[in-house]
């Protein structure tokens, strides 16, 4: 038999049937609708807090507080002159704005720092705010030059 659109169907007893609560006696889940009779969660509106356990002190507040994050670290978007000899021509611009307009690196304001992983097989002309030694050796080596942007 041909699969087609119109013959797909679930895995037999995957799916269940929806249940529909508060539709009278003869349901089960009718009149309170399978929340209890009183208390806070069986009245409307009624919304647990993320990580709420009852009362008990909870997890995120028994565990104790380590480390910290420096709000002042520096972050830099990496590049492969792999990346850039595949996507840019012989003797290109390339810049960070460049390389953020092409989809090469997420945010234009971070730092950019070229690696040198893969090799280059045609001069490029690549400005950046860091270069490796190996990458800055191989655009050298094409033919290619650099340009460090101070950051």
């Amino acid at each position: 038999m041909a699969i087609s659109l119109n013959s797909l169907r679930p895995a037999k007893g995957s799916t269940h049937k929806k249940k529909r609560v508060g539709r009278g006696p003869g349901s089960g889940l009718g009149k309170t609708a399978g929340r209890g009779e009183k208390g806070q969660k069986s009245r409307s509106g009624y919304s647990r807090k993320v990580g709420f356990e009852g009362g008990q002190m909870p997890l995120h507040r028994r565990l104790p507080k380590r480390g910290f994050t420096n709000i002042f670290k520096k972050q830099w978007l990496e590049i492969s002159l792999g990346a850039l000899d595949k996507h840019f021509a012989a003797n290109d611009e390339i810049t960070p704005e460049v390389l953020h307009d092409k989809g090469l690196i997420k945010k234009a304001k971070h730092d950019v720092v070229v690696l040198g992983n893969g090799e280059v097989s045609k001069p490029l002309r690549v400005s950046a705010h860091r270069f490796t030694k190996s990458a800055r050796e191989k655009i050298e080596k094409a033919g290619g030059a650099i340009v460090e942007i101070a950051s």
